[in-house]
């Protein structure tokens, strides 16, 4: 058995190496092809299951949230941690870009777009990458607790998503990978300028509120319709996300990790939501016992308490623990 574990892991090395030579030595043209066939690919499944509809079709939604979420070929293109927001006409060095784990990015925000189903490669001289632009649309007639925040707190933000008329993905050039995904803002005419006017003047300056029937939102940042309503976790999650929020509060983390980003920092991290953290539950405790957070008005890291550092890490290994139970529990589902 050990011989073949060995033999196995040999064989799976060899052939990574040899993908990785033929990568290393692909022309140009050859890499072009490579990454538009795979981009066809991706478009392809995500005009199938995220396609042009009402852009308040619950339905239709649901369905694309939870497609993109599980194993579709979106989900297999997004790297370990990405970034997101959109284009502002300036290189992606100087654009202000939000930091994201697949779960957050598949489950979250690339539902909120409608696809048509094809997507161009090309080569970016400024950037020196490929990127990829697919064609989209925006749902943004649905109810508020579908998005992952408020984002009529800003008008800009709210008109730019709302006209959005591309998603562009700008990819590794050795797996092909999303590094960076914006999407493109279109024209705010005078009509849809009106509504989001009215649309940010209603904001009450809450992240996260109670509708009148008593439940939490953005209720899609409680992983509902993600996982599985039977996953016996899922209310532990949201018990260990609130103590967590507490501590996180008193650790000063609200301070920067929210979506108003008070502190204009250029590669942001939200914290303000159960999926938001759990997404970044790993870097929060390695931060927390790094001693890399809260900072100071300079950037500096500034020490936590003692008693406020020990409440942080016992809640935030708290909270990490039912995720990885919820995710182990569900995975044995899938098998």
């Amino acid at each position: 058995m050990l011989r073949k574990s060995v033999l196995l892991s040999g064989a799976i090395t060899l052939a990574i190496a040899a993908i990785a030579f033929v990568v290393l030595h692909e022309s140009p043209e050859a890499r072009l092809r490579r990454l538009q066939q795979q981009y066809d690919a991706v478009a392809a499944e995500l005009g199938t299951v995220c396609p042009y509809a009402a852009p308040g079709d619950q339905a239709a939604f649901d369905r694309c949230r939870h497609a993109l979420f599980g194993a579709s070929q979106l989900r297999a293109a997004l790297p370990e941690r990405m970034l997101w927001g959109r284009a502002r006409g300036k290189p992606l060095k100087d654009t202000p870009l939000t930091e994201f784990a697949p779960d957050v990015y598949a489950g979250l925000y690339a539902p909120l777009f409608m696809f048509e189903g094809r997507a161009e490669v090309a080569y970016d001289e400024g950037e020196r990458l490929y990127r990829a632009t697919l064609p989209v649309r925006f749902r943004n007639r649905l109810a508020p607790g579908q998005f992952p925040y408020p984002f009529w707190h800003d008008t800009t933000k709210w008109g730019a998503y709302q006209s959005a008329t591309a998603l562009v993905f700008y990819l590794r050039a050795n797996d092909g990978r999303i590094k960076v995904a914006q999407f493109q803002p279109g024209v705010v005419d005078a009509q849809l300028a009106a509504r989001v006017e009215a649309d940010v003047a209603a904001f009450d300056g809450q992240w996260l509120w109670t509708d009148a029937a008593g439940r939490t939102q953005p209720q899609v940042t409680l992983f509902d319709g993600l996982y599985d309503p039977a996953n016996p976790h899922l209310p532990r999650i949201d018990s260990a996300y609130r103590a967590l929020a507490l501590e996180l509060r008193e650790g000063e983390c609200n301070d920067c990790h929210v979506p108003r980003n008070p502190k204009k920092i250029e590669r942001l991290v939200l914290l303000q939501t159960t999926a938001h953290a759990a997404g970044e539950i790993k870097r929060i405790l390695h931060s927390v016992r790094g001693g890399d957070m809260p900072e100071d008005e300079d950037g500096h890291a500034k020490p936590l308490p003692p008693a406020v550092k020990a409440r942080l890490l016992a809640k935030a290994e708290a909270f990490d623990a039912v995720l990885t139970e919820a995710r182990a529990w569900e995975a044995a589902q899938a098998r």
